[in-house]
């Protein structure tokens, strides 16, 4: 790595982060002056506030690493694809937050964006891993509709995934900070800088909108910034690790993006099974169920964040030191976690015996 490449990941960083913070304030501000539509009022259970607030963070969050973007990255095709998404995604957010658009609607938005970044980014899956392992070839090339297949439900399910997991003060902008560090220290580890760069940026801006958004949160992201940051992790993960670990391009973006993965396909499935739209809102997200447990908001948010950074963690561990050592951790966690349910379910029973069968029905978009 030269001494170029340091400073402009440095710099990228410290733009991102000072534009977000000082503009933070600045979005809190509008949407009071927006009104209504850019205000989170509580309202139902699901929603853990419990007084209006400021639901168009994102803004800030896009502005901080768009000028530390159009600072330092180099401008090729690929980050005009990427950009031109993202914005596509940024306004869908935006007017969400203040209008409450149909789901179906913001769908197709989506793999309009994400069919942006194919065409006009050349970015794409066209490697993956041969799933036979006693095949002699270690990995597939994909044919062209397969690829762009695969490119637009990757995109659109992680953009959805990460806008799941924002049910809780600081938990979206935390995580995906984490998944940040995970996807920059790969993609440095191989040479990927222009790649570096996009998620050192994409991280300054989510510390930079921490300090507002932790419990009890001062704003909060919206769609706005829960959409713009599942859609810029998702393309990262392909430009950056997929291409890059062709033998295990699968499981190092699965494993990095693997917390809002699990709790969007997890949701999904569950609502399937109770005869209901996957798109419908409930109250059954791991946060929600943490809290159920008897956790607090702010130690649900740190359980959820060890449980991503210990992902990311794995996901540096089969990049650099293969798979045995990386499953030994996975699993190592996964015992744990599996006690400390165990211990809080039986926990909040004791002191809950009243709520054991409840269950919370409400019906809202994400």
């Amino acid at each position: 790595m030269s001494t170029r490449d340091i400073l402009y990941m440095i710099f990228a960083f410290v733009i991102s982060f000072a534009f977000t913070f000082a503009t933070t304030p600045l979005a809190r501000r509008l949407a009071f002056r927006i009104g209504q539509g850019a205000v989170d009022i509580p309202k139902d259970s699901r929603r853990m506030h419990k007084k209006p607030t400021p639901r168009i963070g994102g803004v800030a969050i896009i502005f901080g690493f768009l000028v530390a973007t159009l600072c330092f990255a180099d401008w090729t095709r690929q980050l005009a694809g990427t950009l031109a998404g993202a914005a596509i995604i940024a306004a869908m957010g935006f007017v969400d937050d203040c209008k409450n658009l149909n789901a179906k609607l913001k769908f197709v938005i989506q793999i309009i964006a994400a069919l942006v970044v194919i065409f006009v980014g050349n970015i794409k899956i066209d490697v993956f891993t041969n799933p036979n392992v006693l095949s002699d070839n270690p990995y597939w090339v994909l044919p062209e509709w397969l690829s762009i297949t695969l490119t637009v439900l990757w995109i659109v399910f992680i953009t959805n995934a990460v806008n799941f997991i924002d049910g809780l003060d600081g938990l979206a902008a935390g995580v995906s900070a984490i998944m940040s560090v995970s996807l920059v220290f790969i993609s440095v580890r191989v040479g990927e800088y222009p790649i570096a760069i996009l998620g050192i940026a994409l991280m300054g801006s989510c510390f930079g909108f921490l300090p507002f958004n932790f419990n009890p949160a001062k704003i909060f992201m919206g769609d706005t910034g829960s959409t713009f940051l599942g859609f810029m992790l998702a393309t990262l993960s392909i430009q950056g690790v997929f291409k890059s670990y062709a033998v295990i391009s699968f499981a190092v973006p699965l494993l990095i993006l693997g917390l809002p993965l699990f709790d969007a396909s997890f949701a999904m499935i569950r609502r399937v099974a109770h005869g209901k739209s996957p798109m419908v809102a409930d109250r059954g997200h791991l946060h929600h169920r943490l809290v159920d447990m008897g956790f607090s908001q702010k130690q649900t948010v740190f359980i959820l964040y060890a449980i991503s950074g210990v992902l990311g963690i794995t996901a540096v561990l089969l990049a650099e030191s293969g798979f045995l050592r990386a499953i030994i951790l996975l699993l190592c966690v996964l015992v744990l976690l599996l006690i400390g349910s165990f211990l809080g379910k039986n926990s909040y029973v004791h002191h809950h015996p009243d709520n054991r069968d409840k269950t919370d029905d409400t019906e809202e978009n994400e």
